[in-house]
C-alpha cells in the first residue's frame, strides 16, 4: 500500500512539473495606480480624477487585458463617502469580462492604519490582502500600509505576514510560472539597502520581506505611491514602481498606465502617458523590455 502511494505521489509530481514546463500563450494586463480622487483639488472636488480614470477604464475596455490591478490610493481622503462612491462608479464601468483587483494605499486606510480604518476599507472596497491566478501568473496583494507604519495595527501585520508565508508556499507549489507581489508602497526606489524615506518601506521590515520573496522565487514587486516611475532590482527580483493615473508629482512625470506582457520567458512592461495610450498590444514581438526601460527613463 505504501509503495503504491509513493508511486502515485511521484507520478503526480512528474505531472505537475510537466504541466508547468509546457509553453503557455502570452497575455497582458494593465496596472493603474493612485487614481486618488480629490488630490488635484485638495478634496474640494474630483473632476480631473474622474476624467483620468474614465480614460484609463475606456482604454482597458478597448484593449481587453487579462485583468486590471489598481495599486492603491484609490481616494485622497480615507473614508470619504463621495470620493469612494465616484471611484466605485467609474470602476464599475470596466467590462465584466475583465477581472479588477484593488490594492489598499495609505490614503485608503490612513497613514497609520488601525483595525477600524482597515475594516472600513474592506467594507467599502473589498479584502485588503489576498491572492489570485491568471494563466501562468500567480499574484499576491498586500496591505503595505500595515507594513510601513504598524504602530496601531501590529496584530493585522502579524496576521498578514503569517498568511503571506503560507500563501507564497502554496502558490509556488501550484506550478505557477510567474509569481508577482502587488502592494502600494515601493519596497525601495533605487537600491534594496537605501535609507528610509516616506516613499519606501523601512529597512527594518524591508529586508525581512525581501529575503522571504527571494526564498519564494518571486519574480516582481509592483507598486505605486511615488507618483512617478522608478525601476530597480534586487537579485533576480524586479522592483517596478508605476506613476499615477491621477496627479503626477515631480518634473517630467505624467499621468498614465503601465502595460505588462507575460510570456514564458518573463514579464516585460512599459508605462504609457494618457496622451500616448496604445491602440493595441502586440504580443508577438520580443523587444518590449528595452522599450519599457527607455519609456520609464524619460519620466
Amino acid at each position: 500500500m505504501r509503495r503504491a502511494l509513493l508511486i502515485a505521489a511521484c507520478l503526480l509530481a512528474a505531472l505537475v512539473l510537466r504541466v508547468s514546463a509546457q509553453s503557455t500563450p502570452p497575455f497582458f494586463f494593465l496596472q493603474f495606480s493612485d487614481p486618488q480622487f480629490g488630490m488635484f483639488a485638495e478634496n474640494k472636488d474630483f473632476r480631473q480624477e474622474t476624467v483620468n480614470l474614465d480614460m484609463a477604464i475606456a482604454t482597458a475596455n478597448r484593449l481587453k487585458p487579462a485583468f486590471v490591478v489598481i495599486t492603491g490610493d484609490l481616494v485622497n481622503k480615507a473614508g470619504d463617502a463621495a470620493q469612494i462612491e465616484e471611484y466605485r462608479r467609474i470602476t464599475a464601468t470596466l467590462s465584466k469580462s475583465i477581472p479588477l483587483y484593488h490594492v489598499p494605499g495609505n490614503h485608503d486606510v490612513e497613514n497609520e492604519p488601525t483595525p477600524a480604518s482597515v475594516a472600513a476599507y474592506v467594507k467599502a472596497i473589498g479584502p485588503d490582502h489576498y491572492s489570485f491566478r491568471s494563466g501562468s501568473l500567480a499574484a499576491v496583494v498586500l496591505n503595505s500600509s500595515v507594513i510601513h507604519s504598524p504602530a496601531k495595527s501590529a496584530a493585522l501585520l502579524e496576521q498578514q505576514e503569517t498568511w503571506l508565508r503560507q500563501e507564497l508556499r502554496t502558490l509556488r507549489a501550484s506550478g505557477a510560472r510567474h509569481l508577482v507581489v502587488f502592494q502600494h508602497h515601493p519596497w525601495f526606489l533605487k537600491q534594496a539597502d537605501e535609507a528610509d524615506e516616506y516613499f519606501n518601506i523601512p529597512r527594518e521590515r524591508r529586508q525581512v520581506y525581501l529575503e522571504l520573496f527571494k526564498q519564494s522565487a518571486v519574480n516582481a514587486l509592483v507598486s505605486g505611491h511615488y507618483h512617478r516611475n522608478a525601476i530597480a532590482k534586487v537579485g533576480d527580483i524586479d522592483m517596478i514602481t508605476t506613476g499615477p493615473v491621477g496627479k503626477p508629482i515631480g518634473e517630467g512625470s505624467m499621468s498614465g498606465i503601465r502595460v505588462f506582457i507575460v510570456r514564458d520567458s518573463g514579464l516585460t512592461h512599459r508605462f504609457y502617458s494618457l496622451g500616448e495610450l496604445p491602440n493595441a498590444i502586440d504580443l508577438t514581438g520580443s523587444g518590449d523590455s528595452l522599450r519599457a526601460r527607455e519609456g520609464d527613463a524619460r519620466r
